[in-house]
């Protein structure tokens, strides 16, 4: 275990083992166009009342604290963001905070095409696409919806558009799509994009059988037929943490993120805000602060100064949770933001 030092030290997000996080996930709704199997249950789903949401104004002025603690990076999640009213002017504003230094945007890519020139104009310069499967059959099994030309379309304008890095988020779900790993890895190729394979989670009250989890080093073997992976260094203090590799000759990446075969709590650097205004010291762990009731009661800045501070201290050394113990966090992802 690391050693434990004093929280927040000289008023900076700094926790007990010494990690400063500078980086909030943002997650602006509940509401998704799709319901795939990993992140949405299919029954005894209730969306959030709208009133129990955060207000946009709510979530700058979170920004606003965490940015005077240090926080200098921000990804807006959802559910899908893109489906939220008002969400461009909205992306607009947080990038005018003073210290956000980088501004990036988890989407679903279904709505991407027809508005990607409103998000660039908001500062956006880059995103991450979920997809899952180039199969149209399996995108329908695994979003419930049959919306694959829509992301196919999205993807291809991100690119034409020259949003890069270009980041296309890949749940691995052993017999759904690991049949398909050779054909993404072979993007790379092709392409400048970062395929990122990720290890399946076990988040939220619904889960599916842990016979769909494949750790990133099968995922890596798998797709080593190939050709030689080279290991690319880190290139910043913000790169996250996707390990990443590339082909020789590829115009592309290879990111793995293993969240339960090869722990990367050590350098964790982040908070979550979730929808309805809770912050996530962790996101494989139930623990969380209301901040919300205080926004709501009138406090000043230097109480949610102390609620971030108070959220840091709180971060665990490292989750406990594997592939196959899938019962400890009952938060759906839709909700959190991933």
């Amino acid at each position: 275990m690391a050693k434990k030092i004093k929280a927040g030290a000289a008023g900076a997000l700094i926790d007990r083992y010494g990690r400063r996080v500078n980086y909030l996930r943002v997650s602006v709704t509940d509401r998704c166009n799709m319901r795939c199997i990993y992140c949405m249950p299919q029954s005894n789903f209730t969306q959030l009342p709208h009133e129990e949401i955060l207000k946009y104004e709510e979530i700058l002025r979170i920004v606003k604290a965490g940015a005077k603690l240090g926080i200098s990076k921000v990804r807006v999640t959802g559910g899908e963001p893109l489906v939220r009213k008002g969400i461009y002017d909205f992306l607009s504003r947080l990038n005018s905070i003073d210290g956000i230094e980088d501004l990036s945007l988890t989407t679903n890519g279904v709505l991407l095409k027809d508005n990607i020139d409103r998000l660039i104009s908001t500062g956006i310069k880059r995103i991450n696409i979920s997809i899952d499967t180039l199969s149209r059959e399996k995108f329908k099994k695994i979003t419930k919806r049959d919306y694959f030309q829509n992301v196919l379309d999205g993807i291809e304008m991100a690119h034409i558009k020259g949003l890069s890095p270009l980041k296309l988020n890949v749940v691995v779900l052993k017999g759904i799509n690991d049949d398909e790993l050779e054909n993404f890895a072979r993007l790379t190729f092709e392409y400048p994009v970062q395929i990122r394979f990720i290890e399946y989670m076990p988040v939220g009250t619904f889960h599916m059988d842990p016979g769909f989890y494949l750790s990133a080093s099968e995922i890596l073997e798998q797709i080593s037929s190939l050709g030689h992976l080279n290991a690319i260094a880190r290139r910043q203090v913000n790169d996250g943490p996707a390990l990443y590799y590339k082909f020789n000759g590829a115009k592309g990446e290879i990111g793995l993120i293993a969240a339960m075969s090869h722990k990367f709590c050590k350098s964790c650097n982040r908070l979550r805000l979730t929808a309805d205004g809770m912050i996530k010291p962790c996101l494989l762990s139930d623990q969380q602060v209301d901040i919300k009731s205080a926004l709501r009661s009138g406090c000043n800045d230097g109480k949610i100064a102390k609620i971030l501070l108070k959220a840091v201290s709180m971060k665990p050394d490292a989750h406990d949770l594997d592939a196959f113990h899938l019962d400890c966090i009952t938060q759906q992802m839709h909700a959190i933001g991933g």
